[in-house]
């Protein structure tokens, strides 16, 4: 998986109007924790902090707070504000290449479904799906290969099955599937009608 290096200032201030003097001056309040450490408060620039929120994809974010302090974490949870959809806060939890890590990763979608050959509709119910592995075998992403998918076939997250990996997304949740189209439908209907004649 991607690295992604974020710098940070630690922070002692933690009341509302500390927090609201930070982001006026372009900063997001963060919180670091797990594997036992105490929580460490610290800032990030707005700007920065886009390159790990605003994408598709997952990262093992470096922090370096400081400049000297280094911790491997990913994203934990992120509040947005409802209006102009800035972030307002980050959580992250510290990680370790020894221990299994649970994160998000984006599902890649290749072939062409054969469902769809057929006049059937693909569709696409969840872009992520959740992982376990140590940090050396966490993949970018999860290639699921749909040629074989027939009309009214899915595919959950109990069919994907990868080397070294532990598939944490619930095992009956529709990662995609080909639902028939109202062609299919009256083709067939018709086609039974021929045959009862």
């Amino acid at each position: 998986m991607q690295h992604f290096e974020l710098k940070g200032q630690i922070r002692q201030a933690n009341g509302k109007a500390a927090l609201k003097a930070f982001r006026k001056q372009g900063l997001v309040p963060c919180n670091l924790y797990g594997l036992g450490l105490e929580n460490v408060l610290f800032t990030v620039s707005a700007k920065d902090l886009k390159g790990v929120t605003d994408t598709p994809k997952s990262f093992i974010v470096d922090l370096v707070l400081d400049g000297d302090k280094k911790y491997s974490a990913i994203l934990h949870e992120l509040q947005f504000h409802p209006v102009t959809d800035n972030c307002l806060h980050v959580d992250f939890l510290a990680v370790d290449e020894k221990k299994p890590i649970a994160i998000d990763v984006p599902i890649v979608i290749t072939g062409h479904a054969i469902g769809v050959q057929q006049g059937g509709k693909f569709f696409q119910s969840s872009r992520k799906i959740r992982i376990s592995a140590l940090m050396a075998k966490l993949p970018d992403d999860v290639t699921i290969d749909i040629t074989s998918l027939g009309i009214e076939k899915k595919i959950k997250a109990g069919d994907v099955k990868l080397d070294n990996i532990c598939v944490l997304t619930d095992k009956d949740a529709v990662i995609c599937g080909v639902n028939t189209t109202r062609n299919v439908s009256a083709e067939a209907t018709a086609e039974g009608e021929e045959a009862a004649e």
